[in-house]
């Protein structure tokens, strides 16, 4: 079997472009990955065309090898942009092996330790801007058996809070709290905004509370402050959502440096570099919640990984979509009582349709984190998706 062309389908979906891949070969048998980096689309896939270059008359089975050869040659190693286009790539490359054989992918890595995984929804607070509102939200999302929730109540704020944005964001965290009750896991979002001592008088405010987690506190790109916030906190810290590969967690894990860790199957290596990092957090007693905010076809990929990690603990997914996400892929989800059963299809279990791909093609997309439009994550007409 040889890899006979790579392509990239880029699909807007309201808040930032999915960035779809496809490895074909001479077999007919082809593989489908999932690269989406939010607003930097156009570099992601020129990193792709390199990996092209290499991969195009080569057996696609041979995953390792591979992997290996393009993190060695790229010579500047890690970073965003190369690490998704090989996570992509990685991905669809199992796809191809296990549809090959004709099992999922969770089989050829092990096999399966969970038979469904729990899950916590983000984007049920699409719209909201009051306490009141996010309170709302929660209602509904709780009332459709939702038992765990994440969001980011900090408004467009950066290293430091007022006392008056502060309070707001502490109503916000207490009117929910109030509206779902004790039995709802809260899981708060940080997107790595604040200095120390701001992220250390936050995390104080919010133990009231009883959060799952508090999410990425501080900027990524110090792993002794995010250290120093968790060593100062009574609440568990979770991060890594913008780490890449084993040697990046080696450091987060030396360091001590989080409770939760939050790889990104999209960003961090593929499938494989995940499982190794869930290994290495298992010698540790570290939970693994994986970072999946992104389109159908890694959250195909991070289900399959889920379930073959005997550490893993909870899984993000977005609560709705835009309605065409239907259309894009044969994604099918059961969920029940907060917990997504893991699909038994070969490979990932997920196609793409590229026709319908290209029907949602690429548009410029902002970073919303610091304007104070966070919220607004969907347009008007959206469809719930399990």
């Amino acid at each position: 079997m040889k890899v006979t062309d790579i392509k990239a389908f880029v699909v807007d979906c309201f808040r930032t472009n999915w960035v779809f891949v496809k490895v074909y070969t001479d077999e007919g048998i082809d593989g489908v990955g999932e690269a989406t980096l939010e607003y930097k689309e156009k570099a992601l896939l020129g990193a792709l065309e390199h990996i092209k270059e290499y991969l195009v008359g080569k057996d696609p089975r041979d995953i390792e090898k591979h992997w290996h050869t393009v993190y060695r040659d790229a010579y500047w190693r890690g970073g965003a942009v190369l690490m998704s286009a090989l996570s992509a790539v990685e991905m669809a490359m199992w796809d191809i092996l296990g549809k090959s054989l004709n099992v999922p992918v969770y089989t050829l890595l092990g096999g399966k330790y969970h038979d469904k995984v729990r899950i916590y929804v983000n984007g049920w607070f699409a719209g909201a801007k009051t306490p009141s509102e996010f309170a709302e939200k929660a209602k509904i999302a709780a009332a459709r058996g939702v038992t765990a929730m994440k969001w980011d109540p900090f408004g467009k704020n950066y290293l430091q809070i007022s006392h008056k944005e502060l309070s707001s964001a502490i109503d916000c965290v207490g009117a929910v709290r109030e509206a779902v009750g004790n039995d709802i896991d809260l899981l708060i979002e940080g997107h790595g905004r604040f200095d120390i001592p701001t992220a250390v008088n936050i995390a104080r405010e919010l133990e009231q509370f009883k959060p799952m987690f508090f999410e990425e506190p501080v900027p990524p790109d110090n792993l002794d402050a995010l250290a120093e916030v968790k060593c100062r906190s009574n609440i568990p810290i979770s991060a890594g959502e913008r780490l890449y590969t084993r040697w990046d967690y080696k450091m987060l894990f030396d360091k001590k440096a989080a409770d939760y860790i939050q790889p990104d199957i999209s960003h961090a290596g593929g499938i494989m570099e995940l499982k190794k990092i869930a290994a290495e957090a298992e010698c540790r007693y570290i939970p693994f919640a994986p970072h999946n905010p992104s389109g159908p076809v890694a959250n195909a990929a991070t289900l399959q990984l889920a379930a073959c990690c005997p550490n893993f603990c909870i899984l993000e997914i977005m609560y709705s979509d835009v309605i065409w996400r239907k259309d894009i892929t044969n994604e099918k989800l059961t969920y029940s009582d907060g917990y997504m059963k893991i699909p038994d299809k070969p490979g990932l279990g997920i196609e793409i349709n590229e026709s319908e791909c290209g029907k949602h093609p690429y548009t410029p997309h902002t970073l919303r984190h610091y304007t104070g439009a966070l919220t607004d994550i969907r347009p008007a007409e959206t469809e719930f998706y399990f």
